[in-house]
């Protein structure tokens, strides 16, 4: 699979939840809403940063992708956090 096909399968596995999420597990939780929004925007900026860079410094060393992961496991964190309030309430 191509980098750019990757990019546009990880950021539309990441990005289409958020909009379910509003009315799952987050609802009712604007901040995390919020936060994870936030995570979006830092994704797209990450992207189109290794995009811009990309002929000059190829994979950034691999931070750029270390970014994505962290970026991956916080949407975890913030879905099971608005879940676990859910289930605590």
């Amino acid at each position: 699979m191509s980098k750019t096909l990757r990019t546009i399968f990880i950021t539309a596995l990441i990005a289409a939840p958020v909009g379910f999420l509003a009315a799952g597990p987050l609802k009712g939780h604007p901040h995390l809403q919020k936060a994870q929004g936030a995570l979006n925007t830092a994704w797209e900026e990450i992207s189109a940063s290794q995009k811009a860079n990309e002929a000059i410094w190829k994979d950034e060393g691999g931070h750029g992708q270390k970014a994505k992961d962290a970026i991956e496991a916080a949407h975890t964190q913030i879905e099971e956090a608005a879940k676990w309030v859910n289930e605590h309430k």
